[in-house]
Order: C-alpha cells, then sequence, then structure tokens
C-alpha cells in the first residue's frame, strides 16, 4: 500500500504546456488512495480543462476566489482550502508562479492557498531551458527551499521550445516516486520492526469441536495498519479471523493454537524492537483431544483442561531492548489487576480494557481503554473507533522512541 493512501492531497497547477500531464498525476494520486483537490491558476485552464481534472479527482476544482457569474455565490476560502491539506503540490510551477510564491505576490488563488498551507509544500518546476537557468529563477528555487518547501527537480528532455535540456516538468510517475519516497524516509517508525498479535486461538477438542472465543482481531489488525502507517514492518501473527491485510509491510502469519502462536512469537521476538500483544489467547486447552469426532451420548461430558503457555510472560522473561506492551480485558479491581500484570509479566506498557465500559469488548467496532505504564502513570482514555485507539497505541510507540532517541 502507498504511503499516500488516506492522504489529503492539494495539487496546484500554474500556466505551463506541462499542466496536460496533471490529469495523469491526479489518476495516479487517486490509484495511491489519496483524496485529492485541485487549484488552478486562471491562465492553466488553457491547457487542460478544470471538468478532466474535477472529472479524475471526483471533487471540484478552484480557480477564482469566487464565481463571478453569480453574485450570491460562496467564496472559495483559500485559507480552508490549505488547512485541508496533508501536503500541497504545485505542478507544473512556471517561472512566473514560483516567483509570486517566493516573494508573497498574492494576486490568485492559488497563491493565496500556498501562503495559507500548513502542511509540506512540493513544487515541480516546468519551464525552457534559460528559463530554468536564469538567475531570477535561481533565486526563487533558494528562497522556497530555506522557506521549507521541497523541490521535485525537473528533467532533461525535449523541451516546447524544441530545444533539449534540462526544465522539462518530472513525469507523473517519478513526482509520485519522489514523493513518497520523500514522505517514507520521514516516518517516526521507519527503522522499527514491530510484532503484534491478533485474534483468538481455538483449542481442538476434537476434528471438529474446539474451545475459542469472541474476539474478531480487529484491535490487533487495526494496531498493524497503524504501525505500517508510520513506517513500521510489521509481523501479524492472527488466530482464525476473516480479516485481511492489503499493506506490503504487514507480514501476516496465521496461527490456530495457543501454542502455534507462543512458538510463531518465540521464532520473531528477538529480531523485532516492539511486540503489541493484542491477541485473546487462550488460558486453557483440553488435556486430551479426541482422534474423532466425540459422539453425543451420555447426558454429561467432562473435560479436564490444562493451562496453555503464557506468551505475554514468555517474552517478558527474555526482553532485552523490546518495547513490551500488553493487553488486559477485565471485569473488577480493573487497575489493580492491570498493575499486577505490569509486574508479572514485566511489560513496558499495558492497554486496559473493562468489559463494564460500554462499547469496549468482543466484535465491536469502538473500544475504551486506560494506558497504565510500568510506573503505574495512568490514562483514561474516552471511547474511541477502534482505528482511533490504534493510532493511540502506536503514538505511544512513537513517545517512547522520542524520549529515548
Amino acid at each position: 500500500m502507498s504511503v499516500l493512501s488516506g492522504k489529503k492531497i492539494l495539487l496546484g497547477v500554474s500556466g505551463g504546456i506541462a499542466a496536460y500531464k496533471t490529469a495523469s498525476l491526479v489518476r495516479l494520486f487517486i490509484k495511491a488512495g489519496a483524496d485529492v483537490q485541485v487549484v488552478m491558476t486562471p491562465a492553466s485552464k488553457d491547457f487542460v480543462t478544470p471538468l478532466t481534472l474535477s472529472t479524475l479527482s471526483k471533487n471540484p476544482v478552484h480557480s477564482t476566489f469566487y464565481n463571478e457569474e453569480d453574485e450570491n455565490a460562496q467564496w472559495n476560502n483559500h485559507v480552508e482550502l490549505g488547512l485541508w491539506a496533508d501536503l500541497m503540490l504545485i505542478a507544473p510551477a512556471t517561472a512566473n508562479t514560483l516567483s509570486k510564491m517566493a516573494n508573497g505576490n498574492c494576486n490568485n488563488l492559488l497563491i493565496a492557498t500556498y501562503l495559507s498551507a500548513k502542511c509540506p509544500v512540493y513544487f515541480a518546476p516546468a519551464m525552457d531551458l534559460d528559463m530554468y537557468k536564469h538567475p531570477s529563477t535561481i533565486s526563487s528555487f533558494s528562497l522556497l527551499q530555506k522557506f521549507g518547501n521541497i523541490m521535485i527537480p525537473a528533467e532533461n528532455g525535449e523541451l516546447a521550445s524544441g530545444l533539449s535540456g534540462e526544465g522539462r516538468m518530472a513525469e507523473p510517475e517519478n513526482i509520485i516516486a519522489f514523493l513518497e519516497k520523500d514522505l517514507e524516509s520521514k516516518l517516526p517508525l521507519r527503522d522499527k520492526k514491530m510484532l503484534i498479535t491478533a485474534g483468538p486461538t481455538y483449542e481442538a477438542i476434537d476434528p471438529v469441536r474446539f474451545i475459542g472465543n469472541h474476539s474478531s482481531g480487529k484491535m490487533g489488525f487495526d494496531i498493524a495498519k497503524s504501525a505500517a502507517s508510520h513506517g513500521a514492518e510489521v509481523i501479524l501473527i492472527s488466530g482464525p479471523t476473516d480479516l485481511k491485510v492489503s499493506d506490503s509491510n504487514i507480514n501476516l502469519i496465521r496461527v490456530t493454537s495457543a501454542q502455534e502462536m507462543y512458538e510463531a512469537c518465540h521464532e520473531h521476538f528477538n529480531s523485532i524492537d516492539v511486540a503489541i500483544c493484542a491477541a485473546a489467547v487462550a488460558d486453557y486447552k483440553p488435556k486430551f483431544v479426541a482422534d474423532q469426532k466425540i459422539k453425543k451420548s451420555d447426558a454429561e461430558f467432562t473435560i479436564i483442561l490444562e493451562k496453555t503457555k503464557d506468551i505475554l510472560a514468555s517474552l517478558g522473561k527474555i526482553k532485552q531492548k523490546q518495547f513490551l506492551i500488553g493487553f488486559a480485558l477485565e471485569t473488577e479491581n480493573e487497575i489493580e489487576n492491570a498493575k499486577l500484570k505490569i509486574q508479572k509479566k514485566n511489560l513496558d506498557l499495558i492497554v486496559l480494557n473493562s468489559l463494564q465500559d460500554e462499547g469496549a469488548g468482543f466484535a465491536k467496532s469502538t473500544n475504551k481503554i486506560t494506558f497504565i505504564d510500568k510506573n503505574f502513570a495512568i490514562e483514561p482514555m474516552p471511547l474511541k473507533s477502534k482505528e482511533a485507539v490504534a493510532n493511540d497505541i502506536i503514538n505511544k510507540v512513537i513517545t517512547h522512541y522520542e524520549k529515548n532517541s
């Protein structure tokens, strides 16, 4: 999955012949999973139509502060557009537009939006060879980069004048690759490897029946997705669930029983930086497993259970550099039981769930948690979607490494 997936991208189009390439650029952004809005200068509409870009982006295209043909029209709020975006890309960025950006010459909606943007701004120059090398253009490049903007260098090739040389706007595919590489290099967990467990375990009674629980695995899968989106390489060990992953940074290992999950965790634990054990692992399993389906005969049936291996405790015993996070699902004395678990299992952080809280627990789209760290600092959180809770958990990991960097 592209690092651009889910990103809100504001594309600024200025008036150069390379504007025709923005149709392909918008299409590639959408294919990567981004949400795109387009701001055009009036001159750019001579090279590509707003209808084309609005159709491809599935959003209205903005080019003026208001609709001059409708006296009751609302203005296009450049501040709102600038605050909406996760990143802004100006492509093509002509010499004229670059000069306006560098000097704050705000005479169109694109420049007003640029000056209001709080997000990272990228620009892809496009102009003829002599213009690209002119001292005034080089001064614009320098000033804009000093302001913190990021330049996507022009490429060599045939230019509109018939000359060949530097000044050709980077091809859409190369712009996408540049953005992905730059964004990935800035992800806070880009050099971390994480192990995450998810879902239930099924403990066999016979070839047909098993002991299990109601865990859907959603919490663990959401944590894995959040970790990968922040740059981590993820090993996701999951018990039986219908959930799937689409991110290439997530290596999904499917297991069935607590023993299989135990073995998979220990196989990878020494190579990882962070372990988050979110699976609902069975505490007990049948001591004897029948080879054939047990026939229904007697009015009563007894199963002898024995303890499964405690995965979290076993990892706590051997951890060295790993940041170890566990989960606790309690019904009474929640805080005290969670604190005991931190000590007993040598955890750095525990995520406490209470079945007493409405909206928390198995098979729900929401969760309500309390963080307790190894120093017993308690941080209760409001009811949130499991996706938001996953982000909160990953933010705890990020904060840990920021404090210890």
